[in-house]
């Protein structure tokens, strides 16, 4: 298998929903509609993914679901497969992933474009309540092996190349005879041009909210892998570009939310925060550990701290700029399978 990326498979994904809802600490709590757009990143399964069940039957979602893909093209030899973690979150997967699959089936239209969840808690979620069959990524090589595919570019909407990315390239060599070439396209960070781009275009998502008093918090997933650093060289790409009114941290790693919340101190002259997911999807983290109630949530905390919270529920995937970085990505990679 050709891959375009196999140097240093470090770390995780990222994840789930959406719903822009500013949550406002010390003044109350004040509720925005998301914008219509388009995340994936790590979603934990949890309980609160049932409350967005309600927003759509089964069969709708089975229709949602199909139309975010391409249909069988006539050459039948070529596909680009989309694999991402998944959520539970009905609107938000088809505004984030949903989007991100549609901007690289409309990038290539003589290519079809399939989809693959890593979560097979998430499959099989959806699948229970919701009646929906979407395949995990060796039923997804399986289908496309049966349908004759000979060539197949395979894009992780993943942050990094971490672990789901290292096990994705495994799972890859699994099928080296069953094609004539497998390519595994880059992560979403990957070269110094990415993270420029990354760093350029959540800024701009942000550029509604900048008063001169406001900093701006992206919450990562985290990761104990090496491939953590990325969330450290995105904080100095973006100070590196003079927004030194940004701060990233971590749910499960470093930065930690503590040392979000010591460099907020040390930097001082600020009000509000501002709280956006760096992930994918905006789930179940993004919903809890960020923007929950809960007196350990990211906005409680900051709440305690003096500052005024809003929350923004949009996951990396509706901001166009990103969606674009993924089609820039697989056409590297559907490049390559010509040479």
């Amino acid at each position: 298998m050709r891959k375009n990326k196999m140097a240093g498979l470090m770390a995780g994904v990222l994840a789930a929903a959406l719903w822009m809802t500013g949550c406002s600490g010390n003044g109350g709590t004040e509720t925005k509609p998301a914008a219509a757009g388009a995340e994936t990143g790590t979603e934990t399964a949890g309980t609160s993914a049932e409350k967005e069940g309600s927003q759509a039957s089964g069969e709708e979602n089975k229709e949602k679901e199909g139309a975010a893909l391409t249909e069988n093209k006539e050459t039948g030899k070529r596909a680009i497969l989309v694999v991402s973690f998944g959520t539970s979150y009905n609107e938000s997967r088809e505004a984030t992933i949903g989007a991100i699959e549609k901007a690289i089936a409309e990038a290539f239209p003589e290519t079809e474009t399939r989809r693959a969840f890593t979560s097979q808690i998430i499959i099989d979620k959806l699948k229970e309540r919701d009646g929906l069959e979407i395949d995990n990524v060796k039923e997804a090589l399986d289908r496309a092996a049966a349908d004759g595919i000979t060539e197949l570019v395979v894009q992780p909407t993943h942050l990094m190349d971490g672990f789901e990315y290292m096990d994705l390239a495994e799972e890859l060599e699994e099928y080296e005879g069953s094609f004539e070439q497998v390519v595994l396209a880059d992560p979403l960070l990957t070269s110094d041009a990415d993270f420029d781009a990354v760093a350029k275009a959540i800024t701009e998502a942000m550029a509604e909210y900048d008063d001169g008093e406001t900093a701006f918090c992206y919450m990562g997933h985290g990761t104990e892998a090496d491939s953590n650093q990325v969330y450290p060289r995105l904080q100095e790409t973006l100070k590196e570009a003079g927004y030194t009114d940004y701060f990233i941290g971590t749910v499960e790693a470093e930065p930690s939310l503590e040392d979000v919340t010591a460099s907020l101190k040390e930097a001082g002259g600020y009000k509000r925060v501002v709280l956006r997911p760096l992930m994918v999807v905006a789930g179940d983290h993004a919903n809890n550990d960020m923007a929950g109630d809960e007196e350990d949530s990211w906005k409680s905390v900051l709440n305690k701290e003096g500052y005024e919270t809003e929350c923004v529920l949009e996951g990396l995937g509706q901001i166009p700029a990103i969606r674009e970085l993924y089609v820039q990505h697989t056409k590297a990679a559907m490049d390559s399978l010509a040479r």
